[in-house]
């Protein structure tokens, strides 16, 4: 038998989330971010699921070659443009859109003889100081990618810093629109958050990325609000009890100690598979759909859960330690950590199921 720990992935809900997403478009076409192995779902169970979307955002140009490889000629964009001549010629001939982000690049584009002219989105620095061209080399950068002829279309882009918090967006945005009105360019803006609490007005293509997966950008509001479902739910089972007398302790370390008699379930799964090691006692699971708590330290393989007020509970009763009934947010914000970094750890080790 193997080992009872399953990441189940909810191809309905992947359609529902990415219809949920084009609803608040207002007229931009769609890439949805698949990055990372699509946050952790896996890029070959997400893609056939995300028929709706008008393409998809990825880093690497494997991940790319990947989804043109199964017949699929939508956009696809990637993020970081490209890194050598190689993959520009590669991007040339598969026909792949570039973000230019570094002066490099750009002259490295410039400069090569392609087959095919690329799409361009220009990313441009507006304060989130991590990748774009800075305002003051724009006009330049615009000057030099108008006139190459291995350019066929430029789209102004840029990230923002803060869209799911108090800043919001307008203080980048009214910079970059400013910038694509004087030259007449199409724009490319909004993540997850920036769509949610903004739309996609006035913009040429968005790029939603964790709310495709059913889980929330914005703190303290539930995906479930937003009409978004899990698509990943993290299933594992008891294979061990223990009854604890008061003053007894739990696992490593020792962190947790009983102030009474207590019923424990052990639960196979933990930092080895991607669960976090710093989740603390209190974080929540629920145990055949019953809601409990997380005691003591995650270990490698497993972790235990307060199961005294569960009586029908049993070796072999099922867990969700995120997903349906859960949502993997709460895990995060439980853990100090954040749902994107929670999806994507979940490794190899975790067998992978469709439903």
């Amino acid at each position: 038998m193997a080992r009872p720990l399953t990441a189940e992935i909810n191809l309905n809900a992947l359609k529902h989330n990415a219809a949920a997403a084009k609803t608040r478009c207002l007229g931009a076409r769609l890439f949805g971010v698949v990055k990372a192995d699509a946050y952790g779902h896996g890029l070959q169970r997400v893609i056939p699921a995300l028929n709706g979307l008008d393409g998809f955002s990825v880093i690497e140009i494997e991940s790319a070659s990947f989804i043109r490889d199964q017949g699929d000629l939508r956009r696809i964009l990637l993020l970081e443009g490209v890194f050598d001549s190689a993959e520009l010629q590669e991007a040339s001939v598969r026909q792949f859109d570039l973000v230019v982000h570094a002066v490099e690049q750009s002259r490295m584009l410039v400069a090569a003889k392609l087959s095919k002219p690329l799409n361009i989105f220009l990313k441009v620095n507006t304060g989130m100081n991590r990748l774009g061209i800075s305002l003051g080399l724009v006009e330049e950068q615009l000057a030099t990618l108008r006139s190459s002829r291995n350019v066929r279309d430029i789209v102004l882009m840029t990230h923002f810093a803060d869209a799911d918090g108090e800043s919001g967006v307008s203080w980048q945005a009214d910079l970059i629109k400013e910038i694509a009105k004087k030259h007449n360019l199409s724009l490319s803006l909004s993540n997850s958050a920036s769509l949610i609490r903004f739309g996609g007005e006035n913009e040429a293509w968005v790029r939603p990325g964790i709310m495709l997966y059913g889980a929330s950008p914005i703190n303290g509001v539930s995906a479930e609000s937003l009409n978004l479902k899990p698509a990943m739910t993290l299933r594992s089972e008891i294979i061990g009890i223990q009854n604890l007398e008061k003053g007894d302790t739990v696992g490593y370390g020792r962190t947790y100690r009983a102030t009474e008699r207590q019923r424990i379930a052990i639960v196979a799964g933990g930092y080895g598979d991607g669960y976090p090691r710093s989740a603390p006692t209190g974080t929540p699971v629920l145990v055949d759909g019953v809601r409990s708590k997380l005691i003591g330290r995650v270990s490698m393989d497993t972790l235990q859960v307060d199961i005294t007020h569960i009586d029908h509970a049993k070796i072999g009763t099922r867990v969700v330690l995120w997903g349906d009934g859960l949502p993997v947010e709460e895990v995060a914000t439980s853990a100090g950590t954040i749902s994107y970094e929670l999806l994507t750890r979940v490794n190899r080790r975790v067998r992978f199921n469709l439903c």
